[in-house]
């Protein structure tokens, strides 16, 4: 028998609900973000040492209860580092995210709605970048603009826009003539209206979960080009600046690049966790 009767108010019955279809797998990841998130904003409430306090005779110490992920080369705390690096890694997988979807808009709706020539011009615009892995476009940017948060944050941008163009080219295609759109011309809305207020909105939806997915894909990105040393300076604490900065003693340190590597990895599971459980509520919602 179900512990659910008559009386059971309606907010437990969609308490009980939410937590029957919420699966420990999305649960685990939505919480795992959801902490990410709270260091990003208050990275003091985690971590109470400075990430940049050099203190020598500290340096090199394997992970401890003084020191719970060990100290790096010039006795810094790893721990804080990398609780202070979510936010800056963070921010780059957002912003990253923000520019790509932006430059995927204008493309989309250019494709979309700007005719049969401007659409095959926008074509071949993606054929184009497709013919290059994303991360060398990244690269080929950081390599004639520089290094350093703001053309990182833009590289990685321009990497992820060709695919989200694509999508939103699809979308606008699929709702340009829904009944809803076909209502809003008959009522004389001028086309701006009609793109900001009915078009985009609808076109959107679905790509909410690939937007969620791809700030994990941002993260691995930018870590990655800061690695190579085209992204965040030192000793900034920025994941894949950490990993640049532990690899030279990964024999004998191996905690240097094992936990900004654990919480890349973990942040980039938790965002295709979290985007595939959203993917599937949604179609659930729709059939």
């Amino acid at each position: 028998m179900s512990g659910l009767t008559l009386e059971t108010p309606l907010p437990a019955l969609r308490i009980q609900r939410t937590t029957r279809t919420l699966r420990l797998g999305p649960l685990l990841a939505i919480t795992f973000l959801l902490l990410v998130i709270v260091a990003a904003l208050v990275p003091q409430l985690f971590a109470y040492s400075d990430p940049l306090a050099i203190v020598p005779r500290d340096a090199f110490h394997s992970p401890s209860l003084a020191h719970w992920f060990g100290t790096d080369q010039s006795g810094r705390d790893i721990f804080s580092r990398v609780i202070h690096g979510t936010r800056q890694s963070l921010f780059i997988g957002l912003a990253a995210t923000a520019i790509a979807m932006t430059i995927a808009i204008v493309l989309g709706l250019l494709g979309g709605l700007g005719g049969a020539r401007v659409d095959r011009g926008v074509g071949w615009l993606l054929e184009v970048l497709f013919a290059f892995p994303s991360l060398i476009l990244a690269l080929l940017f950081v390599a004639i603009f520089g290094s350093g948060i703001g053309p990182l944050i833009v590289a990685t941008g321009l990497g992820s826009a060709p695919g989200y163009a694509r999508m939103v080219r699809g979308q606008v295609l699929a709702v340009r003539n829904a009944g809803y759109i076909e209502a809003a011309r008959a009522l004389g809305h001028p086309p701006l209206r009609i793109i900001l207020r009915q078009l985009l909105p609808n076109a959107m939806r679905p790509l909410i979960v690939t937007l969620t997915m791809g700030v994990g894909q941002a993260i691995v990105w930018a870590s990655a080009l800061s690695f190579l040393g085209l992204g965040a300076r030192p000793p900034a604490p920025e994941w894949g600046t950490m990993l640049s900065m532990g690899r030279d003693f990964i024999a004998n340190a191996w905690w240097l690049t094992f936990f900004p590597g654990l919480f890349i990895v973990l942040t980039t599971l938790s965002t295709t966790v979290t985007g595939r459980y959203l993917q599937q509520r949604l179609e659930g919602r729709l059939s």
